[in-house]
């Protein structure tokens, strides 16, 4: 008897988890299907004005996204910041752009909680001088994120960054592209690709690219994407990722198998968004 029930509770679990997946993707559909709250329109309108530059299509798509991301992700304010439904919609709007066009949104599956504090938040980091020798630097930081399940945004910047749609400064749209770099282990500037094919073409285009913007920064050069780029793989995507969404004429012509490289990446030719 102990035995049967053993193996009965056994196959409850196997059941449960197997049909996780279903059943996220019903609680989804369910939420989808909700009207989109007049207030988030109005959010929208006042503090993204890029979504009005979006097709009808994928303004459809992206409310449906924000209501999902804002039904499963927790929003916490920091340093005594209490969180509004603008700070919600503002940061989710921005977050789902890079959702946009997916078969299988996924809606950030490692990301737990979103933190937001009021203004840039400061951070201590150890780095190493010229001679080796291990300093500690504080800094302050517009956002950050965190493979453990966190991103922190500062509500300032993510309102300035959404109030110039054209500048190439966003710093939701580059913490969240950390996001998607972050689904399958540590950033390194390359997220998941579907074929061995398309992995090889992302590595060839973008180093190509970042050893030109290394190069540049090093000369003293204007270069269209931000120097920050040039730190490393992983803030080279996410700083692309910026300029790509809302500089792209510019990206295409400077940098066209760059802009083609994330055009694939992202599903999306935002040259064709008026």
């Amino acid at each position: 008897m102990t035995l049967f029930f053993a193996f009965g509770v056994m196959a409850l679990l196997v059941a449960w988890f197997a049909g996780q997946p279903l059943w996220t993707a019903l609680r989804r559909a369910r939420i989808r299907r909700r009207p989109f709250p007049p207030a988030w329109r109005e959010i929208l309108r006042r503090r993204v004005p890029q979504v009005r530059h979006l097709p009808a299509d994928l303004q459809l798509q992206l409310k449906k996204h924000i209501q999902v991301f804002v039904a499963e992700k927790p929003f916490i304010g920091c340093a005594g910041l209490d969180v509004t439904d603008e700070m919600r919609i503002t940061i989710a709007a921005q977050a789902c752009l890079l959702l946009l066009n997916r078969r299988r949104p996924g809606y950030y599956p490692q990301l737990r909680q979103v933190l937001v504090y009021p203004g840039a938040f400061a951070v201590d980091r150890v780095h190493a001088d010229g001679s080796g020798v291990l300093q500690e630097q504080r800094l302050a930081l517009s956002g950050e994120s965190w493979s453990q399940g966190q991103v922190i945004l500062s509500w300032q910047d993510t309102l300035d960054g959404a109030a110039e749609p054209a500048d190439g400064q966003n710093v939701v749209i580059h913490e969240f592209a950390h996001q998607l770099d972050q689904e399958n282990g540590a950033a390194n500037g390359a997220p998941h690709l579907p074929t061995r094919r398309a992995r090889e073409r992302w590595v060839q285009v973008m180093t190509a690219e970042f050893d030109r913007l290394q190069s540049a920064v090093a000369a003293g050069m204007p270069t269209l994407l931000n120097p920050y780029g040039a730190t490393n793989p992983a803030e080279f995507f996410a700083v692309a990722s910026e300029v790509f969404f809302e500089q792209p004429q510019a990206l295409a012509e400077q940098h066209p198998a760059l802009y083609d490289e994330l055009a694939r990446c992202y599903r999306l030719n935002p040259l064709s968004w008026s």
